[in-house]
């Protein structure tokens, strides 16, 4: 017989199970939906969306459901290169599976993003050479893309400017071969053309290019990155790949075997599995192509480019591009003046050594990039041929009145109360073991088995940004041959 207080003990022991098992429910509920607002409040499971928020995505595009690790080819390097070379694949192939592999956080963090914002016209370059025959295209395929997406830019010319009469013949030789090379609208102006066009600008005779323009760079590469996804394309962001090389077994959730036989880890130990790699890594293009095999060389060297900018209220000295008359023993063009789709104006930039591939600061610094650098026999031998012209850089990095001089043989109004010290921008300079820059196109495999599988960029020459569209339209004809798309 049950006694009369069971009912009672049963109830109690029903009731603290109860309240034990809710409040388990709760504190699962309350893990589930952290960050979900008002206590008590339905907060929708934020796992999914947490584990997908590296994968970089344009606005207005739904969240992925599911990051893939699984893809027919993945493009290594999330600047204007890579961006624009992994969206004319997506394009040309929509059946296949394509990702982006870019280490920041953020897209175009680097080249891409730090640069003078110029659309080159194509002056500069060796009749029939590649880099004429792209970077004349590409500015045509710039302005049309622009046009497209409706990207702002300007197109406010840019004078070349002889302020010696020594000058004048390599200026008139300049202004023969960019016929040659079929820039529109060259001509030669006189003094007081010049003045003109750029009241404040002082010269002898100047190459007129009304063509070149200025834009944004880093919203170019963001709409390539849009186009990509759009198009069916995957960009992982945060995914900075440390090793490449043949997979021993497949994804863990794939049943087709080894059908992705290449396997890219980052640094944090993640995997993406593919059929072939396309590398545009830029600053780290020669430590990628290693890992597969390839040649040191050429060698990645950095410098970095510092800018002085105009202050707000003296940017109306300059309206377009003002650009001196390169000195064919010097491997840089010289300072100059920039306008900006902002509406501000640099002035430079110099060409010093930098300590640190992504180092941006004078004193940015790290081991490896500085020992690399220096431990080269090819920097030696470039710096040996160019002494004077680096001290002179490095004297110019350090006062402001020596780059001010510099300024003043174009307009002579400049002070040195009418600048501050702007950004800077690093240049991947590649250069060969005799110290030579390599001033064209390259591209490695590797040895082995992962060799016929990889396509590097080794070498992207100025001006990539201008001629991105059509570098990506040589690119995706290249990984087409050799990876039989």
């Amino acid at each position: 017989m049950v006694s009369p207080t069971a009912p009672a003990l049963q109830g109690r022991t029903k009731t603290r199970r109860a309240c034990g098992e809710a409040a388990a429910a709760a504190q699962a509920r309350r893990r589930r939906r952290r960050g979900a607002g008002e206590a008590g409040q339905a907060g929708p499971d934020m796992g999914p969306l947490l584990r997908a928020a590296r994968a970089w995505r344009p606005p207005g595009l739904p969240p992925p459901r599911r990051r893939r690790s699984t893809f027919n080819v993945a493009v290594v390097g999330g600047g204007l290169v890579g961006l624009a070379s992994a969206r004319e694949l997506v394009l040309r192939h929509p059946s296949l599976t394509f990702a982006l592999l870019e280490k920041e956080k953020e897209l175009a963090c680097h080249q891409s993003g730090h640069n003078s914002g110029v659309i080159h016209s194509g002056i500069y370059y060796t009749p029939g050479s590649l880099k004429a025959k792209l970077c004349v295209q590409g500015a045509a395929l710039c302005y049309e893309y622009c046009d497209q997406k409706g990207i702002p830019y300007k197109q406010c010319g840019k004078l070349i400017v002889a302020v010696e009469q020594e000058e004048i013949p390599r200026l008139k030789a300049l202004y023969e071969r960019g016929l040659q090379n079929n820039v529109r609208d060259l001509r030669l102006i006189s003094a007081k053309e010049i003045q003109a066009k750029e009241p404040f600008c002082r010269g002898l005779m100047a190459l007129d290019s009304p063509y070149t323009g200025i834009v944004n760079y880093r919203h170019v590469a963001l709409s390539y990155a849009e186009d990509f996804q759009k198009a069916g394309g995957t960009v992982l962001t945060d995914f900075e790949v440390t090793n490449m090389e043949m997979a021993k077994e497949s994804p863990p959730e794939s049943t087709e075997g080894l059908k992705h036989p290449v396997v890219v880890r980052n640094s944090k130990g993640e995997e993406v599995y593919c059929q072939h790699i396309v590398t545009c890594s830029g600053l780290y293009s020669d430590r990628l192509s290693q890992i597969s095999g390839c040649s040191p060389e050429p060698r990645i060297v950095p410098f970095r480019g510092d800018y002085l900018v105009l202050k707000p209220e003296k940017c109306y000295m300059v309206k377009g591009n003002i650009y001196p008359v390169p000195d064919p023993r010097f491997p840089f063009l010289g300072v100059h003046f920039t306008p900006r789709m902002d509406g501000s104006v640099w002035l430079g930039p110099n060409a010093v050594l930098a300590f640190k591939r992504e180092g941006y600061k004078l004193f940015d610094f790290s081991p490896k990039d500085f020992g690399d650098a220096v431990l080269y026999s090819g920097l030696w031998k470039l710096v040996s041929r160019n002494l004077s012209s680096g001290i002179n850089e490095m004297y110019r990095a350090c006062f402001l009145s020596a780059q001010v001089k510099q300024l003043q043989k174009f307009i002579p109004e400049v002070t040195i109360n009418d600048i501050l010290r702007g950004p800077s921008g690093v240049r991947a300079q590649a250069l060969d073991n005799e110290g030579n820059l390599v001033d064209d196109f390259v591209f490695d495999g590797g040895t082995g088995d992962i060799g016929s599988r990889i396509l590097h960029v080794r070498n992207a020459p100025s001006p990539a940004a201008t001629s991105s569209l059509a570098i990506a339209k040589m690119i995706a004809k290249e990984v087409e041959e050799r990876f039989g798309l």
